[in-house]
C-alpha cells in the first residue's frame, strides 16, 4: 500500500548520540536559548503540566489533525527508551490528546517526556506521575481517532522547527529543540556562557560584580545621564 502524504509513518534516519542528549541535560533551557541567538522557542503557552523537573531525550514527532488522537496512539506503540514525543496539533484546545492511560503506557515504554501544542486531560495523574509534560491547555473533552496524521516528519511548533531524532529540552521556562547539526557547537557555547554566568554569581555573592556597561550602554545609544 502507497502511504499517503498527510497519512503515514516513517522510521527516523537519525537521532542524537545519548551522550551528547546527557550533557545538555545538565543545563538551563535559557542558556541554551541563549546561546541559540534567542531566535528559537515553542511559545509561551506551552506550559508544565508536571511538578517538578525538567526534560532531555530525542524527538520521536507527530503531526496530528487537531483534537485526533491516533497518530499519537501510533507513535506511543513505537517510541523507544529515551524518546520525547513532540505533537503539533496546531495548538487546538477542544479536545484533549492524551490523559492517564496513553501516559501509563508510555512511561512502560521509556518515554522520558512530552510537548503537546494541543489539550491534555487527567491533570492531576500527570502531576502525581510527573513525567516531564509541556502542553497548551487542559481540557476534559475526550479525542477522536480517525487520523490522519503523521509520525516521524519535521513539524513545528510555533515557528520552532523540529526534526526526527533532534534532541528536545525543558526545564520551568519551556521546552527548546537543538538541532543534530550544529548540536556540539550549540553545547560548547553553552557549557562557556554557564560557567560564566558561575563566574559572575560569585561576583554579586562578593561584592565585585563589574556593572559599568550599563552606563557605558546607556550613552553609547544616546540617553541622557543625570550630571554628577
Amino acid at each position: 500500500m502507497t502511504m499517503t502524504i498527510g497519512f503515514r509513518i516513517l522510521n527516523r534516519d537519525r537521532v542524537a548520540p545519548a551522550e551528547l542528549v546527557a550533557e545538555f541535560a545538565k543545563l538551563p533551557v535559557a542558556n541554551v536559548s541563549d546561546s541559540m541567538s534567542r531566535m528559537t522557542a515553542a511559545g509561551s503557552r506551552l506550559r508544565p503540566m508536571h511538578s517538578s523537573g525538567g526534560m532531555a531525550g530525542v524527538a520521536l514527532t507527530v503531526k496530528a489533525r487537531p483534537g485526533d488522537n491516533l497518530m499519537l496512539h501510533a507513535a506511543i506503540d513505537r517510541a523507544v527508551p529515551g524518546d520525547v514525543i513532540v505533537v503539533d496539533a496546531g495548538g487546538a484546545l477542544d479536545n484533549a490528546l492524551m490523559g492517564e492511560l496513553m501516559l501509563a503506557y508510555a512511561i512502560k515504554k521509556g518515554v522520558v517526556g512530552f510537548v503537546i501544542d494541543g489539550a491534555i486531560r487527567d491533570l492531576d495523574n500527570f502531576r502525581e506521575t510527573n513525567l516531564p509534560t509541556w502542553a497548551a491547555g487542559v481540557t476534559h473533552r475526550g479525542p477522536y481517532k480517525d487520523g490522519p496524521g503523521e509520525v516521524n516528519v519535521p513539524i513545528s511548533i510555533d515557528g520552532m522547527v523540529i526534526h526526527p531524532g533532534d534532541i528536545i529540552i525543558g526545564d520551568s521556562d519551556g521546552v527548546l529543540c537543538v538541532p543534530i547539526d550544529g548540536a556540539d557547537t550549540i553545547l560548547k557555547s553553552t557549557q562557556a556562557k554557564s560557567a560564566a554566568e558561575i563566574k559572575q554569581m560569585a561576583d554579586i555573592e562578593a561584592g565585585t560584580n563589574d556593572r559599568s556597561w550599563v552606563d557605558r550602554a546607556l550613552k553609547e545609544r544616546g540617553c541622557a545621564l543625570p550630571q554628577d
